[in-house]
């Protein structure tokens, strides 16, 4: 069905859309927070990591099907935690495509509780081709898969810092 075979099972059968930005809306489970009900630092990345996939699915694609010769390994993933998240509260996650080289996608994510920035992130993947026994090389994003998300444009995701709190 697709000329690339490196893309098979990657490429779903619909429209081709160029994204480069979604926003994922999610509420706090009890098993993502500790006993003092604040959600641990480590389930930012799993909600980055799920924007991420939901922006794939977004653009027709699938980033980790069955059987596909390329994959898209992190190679960098950072936080920064600027107020808690509580269990039960809604939030968003909204994740852009901040740069794209002939490898790698460099994703923005910001995480807000309505007008409040709850954490700020960054992600890199970078394409590579799956060889024997677990070896992997960097490689061109396929063009059919480049094509499909572009670099975010315009003013970024806005939400209120928090104020600093001064005591004296």
């Amino acid at each position: 069905m697709y000329a690339n075979p490196l893309t098979r099972g990657i490429l779903r059968d619909v429209t081709p859309a160029r994204v480069s930005e979604y926003r994922l809306r999610r509420r706090v489970q009890f098993h993502e927070a500790d006993p003092a009900g604040i959600v641990h630092f480590s389930w930012f990345f799993r909600y980055m990591e799920e924007a991420e996939h939901a922006l794939w699915r977004e653009a027709g694609l699938s980033i980790a099907p069955p059987g596909a010769e390329i994959g898209f390994p992190r190679v960098s993933a950072a936080f920064e935690y600027h107020l808690p998240l509580r269990f039960e509260e809604e939030f968003d996650v909204t994740i852009r495509v901040a740069a794209m080289t002939r490898k790698t996608i460099q994703y923005a994510c910001l995480v807000t509780r309505g007008d409040a920035r709850i954490a700020t992130g960054t992600l890199t993947v970078v394409c590579v081709s799956k060889g024997p026994e677990g070896s992997m090389k960097a490689v061109a994003i396929p063009a059919d898969i480049a094509s499909r998300f572009e670099v975010a444009s315009g003013p970024k995701p806005k939400a209120q810092s928090p104020k600093p709190k001064v005591t004296r």
